[in-house]
Parts: C-alpha cells; sequence; structure tokens
C-alpha cells in the first residue's frame, strides 16, 4: 500500500509516520488489491485530527478522529476505516452473480 502522509500546523514526526504506517498495513490484508492512502495531520488549538482517505480497486473511503493524544486519534479513525472497509467489502461480495 501506497502511503502519502501530510502534516498541516504539526512538526513532521518519524514516530508518527511509523505508527501510523503500521497501522495501515494491517488493513492491506483486508482490501483485495493494493491501494492507496492518503493521511493528513492536522493540529488546532488542543485538538489533534488524523484524516485517512482510503483509495483502490473500487474502494473509496474517508474517514476523520479527533483526540486528545496522537495515538488516541489515530487509533480511533483505524478503527472507523477498518469497519468501513470490511462493510464495503462485504457489501461488494453480496452483490456478485453467483
Amino acid at each position: 500500500m501506497q502511503i502519502l502522509i501530510t502534516f498541516k500546523n504539526v512538526e513532521p514526526s518519524d514516530y508518527l509516520k511509523t505508527y501510523v504506517e503500521e497501522k495501515l498495513e494491517r488493513l492491506e490484508k483486508i482490501m483485495a488489491a493494493p491501494g492507496t492512502a492518503d493521511v493528513v495531520f492536522q493540529e488546532e488549538k488542543q485538538r489533534k485530527r488524523v484524516d485517512v482517505k482510503l483509495n483502490g480497486k473500487g474502494i473509496e473511503i474517508h474517514a476523520s478522529e479527533e483526540g486528545s493524544a496522537w495515538n488516541e486519534a489515530i487509533d480511533l479513525v483505524v478503527d472507523k476505516v477498518k469497519k468501513q472497509l470490511v462493510r464495503t467489502k462485504d457489501k461488494i461480495q453480496d452483490h456478485r452473480p453467483e
């Protein structure tokens, strides 16, 4: 999976890059074909926000979450993306002709 990471109003951090890459690599097992993920880290006042846009073969998922810490926000958004990905994959499989 190709991952593009963008930092807005945040100092770039290798720790955040590796943490989000590890979490998103786990989702690659669920996807039918390799895709791309765009991750945006934003900080406004005390809110830490992570946006993820996942594109793959016939799949386009967007999710965003806020948290008091980066790890919390990353975990929440990856869980949300995983739920959407599983739901979309099931929907695609249910509509296939047998």
